[in-house]
């Protein structure tokens, strides 16, 4: 039993600490934290501030794994392709590559599937069906890797729709910026640094790619072809052709503006109508049921009763 003990402890530490450096940090921020929001513009410092990303314990694993990553390419994947899954991290938002993630979706399935099996080990019914113990491993490893890709795809489709709900106002806000009097690279950038939300930071990243050299409407078309999303793909292509055949761009993100709104529009519409459907389900198979008890019961114990 040493040996097991052994190993119980050492995961159950390194649960614990992965535990204790994931937490969320409970409490009130401080004065620097809350005044860098409104001080972008002109410090560099409150920048800094905003830009810090809590540590991810996960990379240390990542790193002494790394060598065996790439042999996760020779697994066959029952799920969704790699292709398939690039995208989709690049819609979550999720920094890391096909690599990383196949790697840690194969090491949670390894780790349910073994934990499966010494359960089934242990129990006394294990011998009666010796079949079960070979393919409940197998059946747990694989509902974790598939629930593992229903996680990202989840998580892309989130922020997806809410990027839908901030393209009209930042296309307002590019609009406005235009009006103004502002080049599109210093409208994108006021997007990037004053809005708020999924689209400014994949903004943030065109500036900084524009910043490294790179063209403005090459930079905005890695943004498109980073998100595949059909509706940011249609009003960067219009902002992409505009530039290039120099036409007014206020008219065509007020243009755009207008359309995205139309659509956020008729996406509420049928979500009120699938929303309204669901609500006949408890309807039907909840309160009808009940009400038609209440009403029939009383006589039915009249009848049995012999009056």
């Amino acid at each position: 039993m040493t040996p097991f003990v052994f190993a119980a402890g050492l995961l159950l530490g390194i649960g614990l600490w992965l535990l204790l450096v994931s937490a969320p940090r409970f409490g009130r921020r401080s004065l620097v934290e809350r005044v860098a929001p409104f001080v972008t513009d002109v410090s560099t410092e409150a920048r800094a501030v905003l830009e810090r990303r809590t540590s991810d314990p996960g990379q240390v694993f990542a790193a002494v794994l790394q060598p065996w990553s790439t042999r996760l390419r020779r697994v066959p994947m029952l799920l969704a392709g790699n292709q398939t899954v690039a995208l989709r991290l690049r819609q979550a938002g999720w920094r890391r590559s096909v690599e990383r993630f196949r790697l840690e979706q194969v090491s949670c399935a390894a780790v349910v599937a073994g934990a499966t099996a010494v359960v089934l080990l242990v129990l006394p019914t294990a011998s009666a069906a010796p079949v079960i113990t070979v393919v409940g491993p197998v059946v747990s490893g694989f509902a974790v890797s598939a629930l593992s890709e229903l996680v990202l795809q989840r998580a892309a489709r989130q922020r997806l729709a809410r990027i839908d709900d901030e393209l009209p106002t930042v296309l307002e806000f590019l609009t406005l910026s235009l009006t103004a009097g502002e080049s599109l690279l210093d409208a994108v950038r006021r997007v990037a640094r004053s809005a708020g939300g999924e689209l400014s930071g994949e903004f943030g990243r065109a500036v900084a790619a524009a910043g490294a050299g790179a063209p403005l409407d090459e930079a905005l078309g890695g943004m498109r072809d980073r998100l595949a999303h059909p509706p940011v793909t249609r009003a960067l292509d219009q902002v992409i052709g505009a530039v290039e055949r120099g036409a007014p761009l206020s008219t065509v993100l007020r243009a755009q503006a207008a359309d995205a709104r139309e659509a956020a529009k008729r996406r509420l519409i049928e979500s009120a109508g699938r929303k309204e459907i669901a609500m006949l389900v408890p309807l039907v198979f909840l309160i009808l049921p009940v009400t038609v008890v209440f009403g029939l019961f009383p006589g039915y114990l009249v009848l049995q009763a012999g009056f």
